[in-house]
C-alpha cells in the first residue's frame, strides 16, 4: 500500500485531492499543456505518466483502468489512439514541467506542464555487425542463384507461331490482311 502523503492534501480531503488530479490529467490530455501551480503539476506528472503508460498498452483492462480516473471518454479515445501511440519508443519521461513566474493574485508559484512532443519516430538502430551479416547473406544468395539468360530472346527462336482456331499460323494471317489492305 503506497505511503499517504504527508502534511494537508491539495483541497482537503483525499477524495477531493483524487478528483482535482483527475480533472487536471483530463485538461492535459484534452489540450496537450495546462498552467497551474508548481505543487499540482509535481502531483500531477506521476498520475500523467501511468495513465499514458496504460494507454500504451492498449487493451481492453488498461481502457477500463483509465476510465476510472478519467471520466471523459472523447479524452480516453485521443489518450488511446493519438497520445499513446506519439510515445510507443519512449519508455517514460512523457510529461514536461518548465516553472514560470509567481502568479499575480497570492504570489503563488506557477508552472506550466505539458506533454512532450516526439517530432520523429525513432527506429530501432541496426548495430554494424547486423547489417554485415545481412549483406553476407545477400551476397550467398547471389552467387547461389542460376545465372538466367535472356527468356525472351530463347523463347523467340524455339517457341512456334501460335495458331489460330482455323488452323491458320500468324504469318499467314498477317499475309492475308496486308492483301486486303492493298485491294482496298
Amino acid at each position: 500500500m503506497p505511503t499517504p502523503t504527508k502534511g494537508p492534501r491539495l483541497g482537503g480531503s483525499p477524495a477531493h485531492e483524487r478528483l482535482m488530479l483527475a480533472n487536471l490529467a483530463t485538461a492535459l490530455f484534452q489540450h496537450g499543456k495546462i498552467k497551474t501551480t508548481e505543487t499540482k503539476a509535481k502531483r500531477l506528472r506521476p498520475l500523467a505518466e501511468q495513465l499514458i503508460t496504460k494507454a500504451k498498452r492498449g487493451d481492453l483492462a488498461s481502457r477500463r483502468r483509465v476510465l476510472g480516473v478519467v471520466r471523459d471518454k472523447d479524452v480516453v479515445y485521443t489518450l488511446f489512439d493519438q497520445i499513446a501511440p506519439r510515445f510507443a519508443n519512449r519508455n517514460g519521461g512523457y510529461t514536461r514541467i518548465v516553472k514560470t513566474g509567481p502568479r499575480k493574485g497570492d504570489a503563488a508559484p506557477m508552472a506550466i506542464i505539458e506533454l512532450v512532443e516526439e517530432l520523429t519516430v525513432a527506429e530501432p538502430k541496426a548495430n554494424k555487425k547486423s547489417a554485415a551479416r545481412k549483406a553476407a547473406q545477400q551476397d550467398k544468395v547471389e552467387a547461389l542463384a542460376p545465372a538466367e539468360e535472356t527468356p525472351a530472346a530463347s523463347a523467340d527462336q524455339d517457341a512456334e507461331a501460335p495458331k489460330s482456331a482455323s488452323g491458320d499460323t500468324a504469318e499467314a494471317r498477317e499475309d492475308s490482311d496486308e492483301a486486303t489492305e492493298n485491294k482496298a
